[in-house]
């Protein structure tokens, strides 16, 4: 198993400049606003704060050092999986996001723990038997977007959401976290963040009451 420094190395200073009026384009230096793009560098997996011109310099080329993290969010009611296909992909935890990792040349799948996000060892015909019943992850980016998925005290819920917002996730477990099961605090900002999620999302597949 192993862990993604990088990226929470990344959370970590947005969140820092968040709470400065000094935001800038780690690219050109240039004054960002407080919501702009982001970039992701594909061997590291570090995430970049961009100037709108640098964002779209990357924009939808697959051969650079560089990588424009899109906006989309997607909550995927028609997501089809069964608890028996959740055990198959080797995820201790019910929370979990998939990508595909251009340096592994595979998809990749991360968990969240109070102390980093670990991989886990993810079988290729569990990933293959997934794509077959939700075409959707085969339109996921590589590296920049990721199937979050959340199987807590029986409601399952998919999105297809940008993979700065699963470092986020990562982040606000670490930073929350107390104890041996969490506490209360820390699964109050889970249930936040899935609002804000939720919020900010378009909805693929019907709605169910």
């Amino acid at each position: 198993m192993s862990e993604l420094p990088n990226a929470l190395d990344s959370i970590r200073r947005l969140m820092r400049r968040r709470s400065s009026d000094s935001e800038q384009c780690e690219l050109c230096s240039a004054p960002v606003p407080s919501e702009h793009a982001h970039l992701v560098e594909i061997a590291s997996r570090k995430i970049l704060c961009a100037c709108q011109a640098c964002a779209i310099l990357f924009s939808g080329r697959d051969d650079a050092k560089y990588r424009r993290i899109p906006d989309r969010i997607e909550m995927l009611n028609d997501f089809v999986m069964t608890d028996a296909q959740w055990e198959s992909l080797n995820v201790p935890i019910s929370l979990a996001f998939f990508f595909y990792d251009s340096n592994a040349g595979r998809v990749v799948a991360f968990y969240p723990s109070p102390a980093s996000a670990t991989e886990s060892l993810l079988p290729l015909d569990a990933w293959q038997e997934l794509i077959a019943a939700n075409p959707v992850l085969a339109e996921l980016q590589p590296d920049v977007e990721a199937l979050l998925a959340k199987r807590i005290g029986g409601q399952n819920e998919y999105f297809r959401v940008p993979i700065d917002h699963c470092y986020k996730l990562v982040g606000l477990i670490r930073m929350h976290w107390r104890g041996l099961s969490g506490g209360t605090e820390v699964w109050r900002e889970i249930g936040k963040f899935y609002d804000q999620l939720k919020a900010r999302s378009v909805t693929r597949g019907p709605v169910h009451a």
